[in-house]
């Protein structure tokens, strides 16, 4: 952790522009009839889980650049996430997966976390990757595959994976399959999607009371011609059939270019099956990069459609929320400050939408001032919000200047000196 005294110095020397920088916002939203606290309470709820994979430096296929002081194992992990959430004061939980972060000790891992004030989130599954000592391959399949002994042992991992999260206290399973073909005609493509469905439907019998499934799609990679789960259809049409307690995850990266993500999103809020996030950002595909960095506008119309479903009431909307990116280039800690940052300005741009006037202009069809209702508060400079409800709850006014003030990572460089193993550059 970050020593209190840094902290407390680096926003006293930032308080004074910092509140005239709210008094500011607080008159002019005043004048739009916003109470300013009003907003600050509702932004003060939102919370994003991070990735424990997503701690170090990430990779591609042509290589991976290793940081110093990076973590090598699950509770270096945890250590570094803790750090994010005592700047951010907004991701109390992470999202583990495994194999990737087995230990023999569950219940120290857990109290480890707990120390942290951290918890558990969706667990995650991996048969996408062979594993040593594994006696099936997944290289044609896991869940999809058109042998029963290779389906068996991806059912078998996935259920191995539910019970190591009742181990840490998570209540929801993400399933991402890399299951498909390169090739026409190298996969019956009815069938193999039948066989996915049989599959997760012993998986969803066997989750504990109160657990949900969390199926994500994608529509290429590393199955180049044709995916299982290519698209929020497929993952609708599973979720529908599995049951109630099965729903989609929107993975950001995870669509074909110009696709109208904030549509998919409206459409799964309408049918009750919108699970969840995987928070991340792309210019051509799956490049997973900080959210926000590259279609900001397009993150804020996403937020807009959940903060209109939380207005609204829709029954059952809870959708969780992830973040899932791969650091190549970044300190992965300061790129996942980053991200939360621009999350949080997203929602809180959202919240300031004035949809009684959005509502009249959509019904009378002036369509002109229904997109300007939208941007203004899009174009509207929330940092001082986001900076206010981080520093009540005793986080930092500037998080990545924060972090780079208190030497952490110089500091962890020279705590780890053995550098991390490397871990695969998973799709996931």
């Amino acid at each position: 952790m970050i020593d209190a005294e840094i902290l407390e110095r680096h926003n006293r020397q930032r308080e004074a522009a910092h509140r005239r920088d709210l008094e500011y916002l607080a008159e002019r939203l005043a004048r739009s009839g916003i109470a300013l606290e009003v907003v600050l309470d509702e932004l003060a709820t939102f919370e994003v889980a991070l990735p424990t994979w997503a701690m170090a430096a990430g990779g591609t296929r042509f290589g991976r650049f290793p940081i110093p002081g990076e973590p090598r194992t699950i509770f270096e992990k945890l250590e570094d996430a803790a750090v994010i959430h005592q700047l951010t004061r907004a991701t109390p939980r992470v999202s583990p997966h495994f194999p990737w972060d087995v230990v023999d000790d569950w219940a120290a891992l857990r109290a480890h976390a707990e120390a942290l004030g951290l918890g558990f989130d969706a667990v995650n599954s991996n048969t996408f990757q062979d594993q040593p000592g594994q006696p099936h391959s997944y290289k044609l399949g896991s869940l999809s595959h058109a042998d029963p002994a290779v389906r068996r042992q991806a059912i078998a991992h996935n259920l191995q994976v539910v019970a190591w999260g009742q181990e840490l206290g998570s209540t929801a399973l993400t399933v991402w399959l890399a299951d498909g073909s390169n090739y026409p005609g190298q996969m019956h493509l009815r069938r193999s999607f039948e066989r996915v469905q049989e599959s997760l439907a012993e998986i969803y019998a066997a989750l504990p009371e109160g657990w949900r499934m969390l199926i994500e799609y994608k529509p290429y990679e590393p199955a180049f011609y044709a995916t299982v789960i290519q698209d929020w259809g497929s993952a609708l049409l599973l979720a529908q059939a599995l049951g109630e307690r099965a729903q989609c995850l929107v993975d950001l990266g995870h669509h074909l270019p110009n696709t109208n993500i904030e549509l998919i999103v409206a459409r799964l809020i309408g049918v009750g099956k919108l699970g969840g996030f995987h928070f991340n950002d792309a210019k051509y595909g799956d490049d997973d990069l900080t959210a926000g960095s590259i279609k900001p506008y397009q993150l804020f119309l996403v937020f807009n459609e959940l903060v209109d479903a939380a207005r609204e009431g829709v029954p059952g909307f809870r959708p969780a929320y992830m973040i899932d990116q791969s650091h190549n280039v970044k300190d992965p800690i300061e790129a996942l400050l980053q991200t939360v940052d621009h999350l949080q300005r997203a929602y809180a741009r959202a919240l300031l939408v004035d949809r009684e006037a959005l509502s009249h202009y959509q019904e009378t069809g002036d369509v002109l001032m229904a997109e300007r209702t939208l941007r203004a508060a899009f174009e509207t400079d929330v940092g001082p919000l986001v900076a206010e409800v981080r520093r009540r709850r005793g986080g930092a006014l500037d998080p990545v200047l924060a972090f780079r003030e208190s030497g952490y990572r110089q500091q962890k460089a020279r705590e780890r000196s053995t550098p991390a193993t490397a871990q695969a550059p998973g799709y996931a």
